[in-house]
């Protein structure tokens, strides 16, 4: 049985509602849950929340809400391994022990349902216990300035100085849309960033973290071109 849970708190502070505010026409959620079912991938896709709306709206979308999230798995502390965790818990309880766990965030309206695919591909092709989405950083963070406390540039990495940016290795970072997982490895709570993991590389005109109403405008800049394009490419 392969799972998909999307997290999806009602208590957000930096955007309020953030989840289920609309999004180029839809509720955030709404293209998340689309991208997990549109994958083909699960047998079921949950959405765990605290907050009857969301529910709702998740509901209205395509997904399924069995339970309402426990207090204690919705303030500022609780963890997405918390989340997953009680989700997993609450359906073998329940008849239902998946053996492969997809987390989708609720605010990925860039993820893919080919995504989705290839990353459960890679996670039985290479035998890893985890795969996430990522994307390489615009910049060598091998150059990466400070500012101290007088406000003085000094280097991250000083002994990169004088190395040519060609020479640098290529670096990435976590592009927070996706996270397939055996069960089995979220329960012992393994870290997803480790060597029992690997990652499926996005490009960065996919990526876009939606933290601040600077990012939501940006999102729907991208969004929008990248939907453009999509409808005016030949391949279309």
């Amino acid at each position: 049985m392969n799972l998909a849970v999307i997290p999806a708190r009602g208590g957000s502070k930096r955007i309020p509602r953030k989840n289920i505010q609309q999004f180029a026409g839809k509720p955030m959620i709404a293209w998340s849950i689309d991208a997990a079912i549109g994958s083909g991938c699960f047998d079921r896709l949950v959405v765990s929340t605290d907050d009857q709306e969301i529910a709702e709206i998740a509901r209205q979308s395509g997904a399924d809400v069995p339970f309402l999230r426990p207090a204690e798995l919705s303030d500022d502390y609780a963890t997405t391994g918390d989340v997953i965790r009680h989700a997993i818990r609450w359906l073998a309880e329940n008849g239902a022990m998946p053996e492969r766990v997809c987390c989708i965030y609720a605010t990925a309206p860039f993820l893919r349902a080919g995504d989705i695919a290839r990353g459960l591909g890679l996670l039985e092709e290479r035998g890893a216990d985890f795969v996430f989405s990522a994307t390489s950083y615009a910049f060598p963070v091998q150059r990466a300035i400070r500012l101290t406390p007088e406000g003085r540039v000094e280097m991250l990495m000083p002994q990169q100085f004088s190395t040519r940016s060609q020479d640098l290795d290529e670096v990435y970072h976590d592009a927070g849309q996706f996270y397939w997982g055996r069960s089995e490895a979220w329960l012992l709570g393994k870290p997803v960033f480790s060597s029992i993991a690997t990652a499926l590389i996005l490009p960065r005109y996919r990526v876009q973290d939606i933290d601040t109403p600077d990012d939501w405008l940006r999102a729907e800049l991208m969004f929008k071109a990248l939907h453009e394009s999509d409808v005016t490419s030949p391949q279309a």
